[in-house]
């Protein structure tokens, strides 16, 4: 295990003193990534599949790659300010396409594999997209809404099909030598398609610097990575967590990424075993895949290169923290950011970790509990996460909500951003998050939120993961619901809703139990794999309203 140096050695001195700047002009895959490529031979990625394959990439490999994918995007008439529809999995062409879409300032729409045929449609529709890179399993869903989508010109794909220019062919024609675009720093360079709670999905723009550059905060202080480092990072393709994490954070500070182009759903044992074989150093992943491996016998592991591990995405259980420490010696720092930022809140290797708490505001940021009238509110009150946007905005906060001026308008209040999330900073100016501000439960005059709940629900053994939600009820406006996916070798019974109930009593406040539970095979999530609160209330209301009726 490596016992290098971390990059923060002094949380306190590094908020006071650091700042990053950002240039007129920037293109980070010229500025950046082609400055790790000068060396011929520096991996890049490990990267292997479930058939046995394993190839290593490098720096210039993927610096040419890119200029090649340009050249192509030229002759297909694809040019600066396009914007370009990536669906691909963790295959290679998918790192290629981001690095060629910022070389070329034509703007990339990542999309994740799970989209439905109605999905990209309205993709294209709000965008304007004119062109998609995909693959073989993906394709027939474009091909389905084409004829819907006037503005989509060029079709690349990653294999063969009738109608699709290949991708391979088209790039074993054309030259690796391009001229990155001079792009301004705030010209747009990603369209993220966020999957909110309510309503269609966002268009979350980032420039060609903000983003990027304002990612040196996530590798370099929470990731803590150098350029000897192996990172592997469990995310799909199709979210920002991508951009945090396999590309942007690992890549600014020259470390090398593990990727495993996996089929089929999360296998816990199998990713343990991966993690096991090859020399990761560093792992990130959301708190989903740390609960399905502390259900494996841990101690039959072991992860001699691991250094330090994180999770985000939504806050990680406590429990899990301490059952992954036992295990491995290893203790997950906890990390904060939205679609439209970077790292905002994280725990840092200098800071003590405390179970259920998100850690401190990133350098770079001021992060603050704020009211309704936009003051900061007094350790120990609940309040709504904010960033402090004025006088001057931070570096790695989206541009807009494009298109949508008043959705955007609707995110400041005073001198500050509003994440659209609740939490409580301590007296020693740690956040700990409370839930969405449209997750918060009112029950008879208290605020109850779902994630201490469910947090409580999975100490239980027979839990393996839970959403907790608001239920309309007569009397007390709303109650707690409880969805429970149980751990291999319970079954569903009256008897252990009861236990569950009692159990929740016994850790957290009694009022805060829940009074129904509900036992289920799985939960509604988001393409990113958020759970879905907003339709299981849904779901609760209509089925109350119709039990009214009767």
């Amino acid at each position: 295990m490596s016992l290098q140096q971390p990059n923060m050695v002094d949380y306190d001195r590094s908020f006071a003193e650091f700042k990053l700047e950002v240039p007129r002009y920037f293109n980070w895959s010229r500025d950046t990534f082609d400055r790790w490529a000068q060396d011929p031979n520096k991996r890049a990625m490990l990267w292997i599949d479930d058939h046995g394959n394993e190839k290593e990439f490098t720096f210039r490999y993927f610096s040419d790659r890119s200029k090649q994918l340009c050249n192509v995007f030229t002759n297909h008439g694809i040019h600066k300010g396009d914007r370009v529809l990536v669906i691909l999995p963790r295959v290679p062409q998918w790192w290629e396409a981001m690095i060629a879409c910022l070389r070329s300032g034509t703007v990339i729409i990542p999309g994740t594999t799970q989209l439905t045929p109605k999905d990209i449609k309205y993709r294209f529709e709000a965008s304007e997209a004119v062109a998609v890179i995909t693959d073989e399993d993906n394709a027939w869903k474009v091909d389905q809404v084409k004829a819907e989508c006037p503005t989509l010109k060029t079709c690349l794909i990653v294999g063969s099909k009738e109608g699709w220019l290949n991708y391979e062919d088209e790039m074993a024609d054309v030259s690796a030598d391009y001229t990155a675009a001079e792009t301004e720093s705030s010209d747009p360079a990603i369209l993220y398609f966020t999957s909110g709670t309510t309503g269609y999905p966002k268009m979350t723009l980032h420039t060609q610097a903000s983003y990027p550059i304002g990612h040196t905060i996530t590798g370099r202080f929470w990731l803590d990575l150098k350029p000897d480092d192996l990172h592997w990072n469990l995310s799909d393709t199709g979210w920002a967590k991508a951009a945090w994490s396999s590309f942007f954070g690992p890549w600014n500070m020259g470390a090398a990424m593990f990727i495993h182009h996996a089929t089929g759903k999360f296998d816990g044992p199998k990713t343990l075993s991966l993690l096991e074989k090859y020399p990761i150093t560093t792992l990130c992943g959301p708190p989903t895949a740390y609960r399905v491996f502390v259900l494996e016998d841990l101690k039959k592991y072991q992860f001699k290169t691991l250094r330090h591990c994180v999770g985000a995405g939504e806050p990680l259980n406590p429990e899990v923290i301490d059952a992954w420490k036992e295990a491995t010696g290893i203790t997950i720092r906890d990390g904060y950011g939205q679609t439209e930022s970077v790292l905002l809140v994280g725990t840092f290797p200098p800071l003590e970790v405390r179970p259920g708490s998100m850690g401190k505001p990133s350098p770079g940021f001021h992060v603050a509990v704020i009211d309704d009238d936009g003051n900061e509110l007094p350790p120990g009150k609940e309040g709504d996460i904010a960033v402090r946007i004025k006088p001057e905005r931070p570096v790695g906060l989206f541009r807009e909500y494009w298109k949508e001026p008043e959705r955007t308008a609707s995110t400041v209040r005073g001198d500050w951003y509003i994440t659209g999330d609740r939490a409580i900073r301590d007296e020693d100016g740690y956040f700990w998050f409370v839930g969405r501000a449209d997750d918060v439960i009112l029950s008879a005059g208290y605020r109850i939120g779902p994630f201490e709940v469910e947090s409580a629900l999975i100490e239980h053994p027979a839990v393996a993961e839970s959403a907790v939600v608001a239920s309309p009820d007569e009397v007390r406006g709303e109650i707690v619901k409880a969805f429970v996916i149980l751990a291999p070798g319970y079954q569903p019974s009256e008897g252990l809703a009861k236990e569950l109930q009692e159990f929740v009593k016994n850790i957290t406040a009694p009022y805060k139990y829940p009074r129904e539970i509900e036992f289920v095979d799985s939960l509604p999530k988001t393409i990113s794999g958020k759970i879905r609160r907003v339709e299981l209330r849904e779901m609760e209301k209509s089925k109350k309203l119709a039990q009214k009726a009767q």
